[in-house]
């Protein structure tokens, strides 16, 4: 059966926009374009939308997403094991999450960077969060700069942000106080400045723990940067934010 663009919008939640980006970078061609111009989708091309979701929630960047897709020793089923697996990971590890989340509250670090948890988890918990953490300078700034995004900048930020990790984790050859580390952490802070809230010290110390003693973050500043990046980063936080 073939679906046209926005009746595969309609049944996946996915925006027309979302799916034109997709076809302009490869991730997901239409099956067929019509003589009209229409895209049109079977299920085999569902099936590799409804992979890329599951990826997209696990917050893995588009880029990778279609080296994956599109390498040759790609097997569906083990990879849907793997993806339940990660899953389950964050599952577990969200209560711990929210803990280190009311810890660094309690420390008067503000708000969290929301954008990292699973989206249909801040949904969740979004009434909690307001009553808890709404009157915050910094949860003020990143609804705001929230509200003002399309769909297709998520990606792009969190590529933009990955790219930052992954040049840290090219410079672990060096010490964590060098000069050329430390200007990267210095944009690193001006990243999450510029996107999402103001990073004051405080925020960016409490975020280079997180790097560190959260898996799920570990895992994929390791996997942008290379093993021991996440250490690495939380190191260079540290130096920082003690000068």
């Amino acid at each position: 059966m073939m679906r046209t663009v926005k009746e595969v919008s309609k049944i996946t939640g996915v925006s027309v926009r979302t799916l034109h980006h997709y076809d302009a970078i490869g991730l997901l061609k239409p099956t067929k374009v019509t003589e009209a111009g229409y895209r049109m989708y079977d299920d085999t091309a569902l099936s590799r939308l409804q992979s890329i979701l599951l990826f997209r929630e696990l917050q893995f960047p588009l880029k990778e997403i279609k080296a994956i897709l599109d390498s040759p020793d790609f097997d569906p089923s083990e990879e849907i094991a793997r993806q339940i697996g990660l899953l389950e990971l964050q599952y577990k590890r969200m209560g711990e999450l929210i803990a280190f989340a009311r810890e660094i509250q309690s420390k008067g670090a503000g708000a969290m960077k929301f954008d990292v948890f699973d989206k249909s988890e801040i949904e969740k918990y979004k009434e909690e969060v307001k009553a808890k953490w709404g009157g915050t300078k910094a949860y003020q700034e990143y609804e705001q700069k929230d509200a003002a995004r399309d769909e297709d900048s998520y990606g792009r930020i969190a590529d933009e942000l990955m790219t930052i990790f992954s040049e840290l984790g090219g410079c672990k050859h060096l010490t964590p106080g060098s000069g050329e580390v430390q200007k990267k952490i210095s944009a690193l802070q001006k990243f999450i400045t510029d996107n999402y809230y103001e990073c004051t010290n405080e925020i960016l110390s409490g975020l280079g723990e997180m790097y560190l003693c959260d898996e799920r973050f570990k895992k994929n500043i390791d996997r942008a940067g290379g093993d021991g990046t996440a250490e690495f980063v939380s190191r260079a936080v540290s130096v920082y934010c003690s000068r």
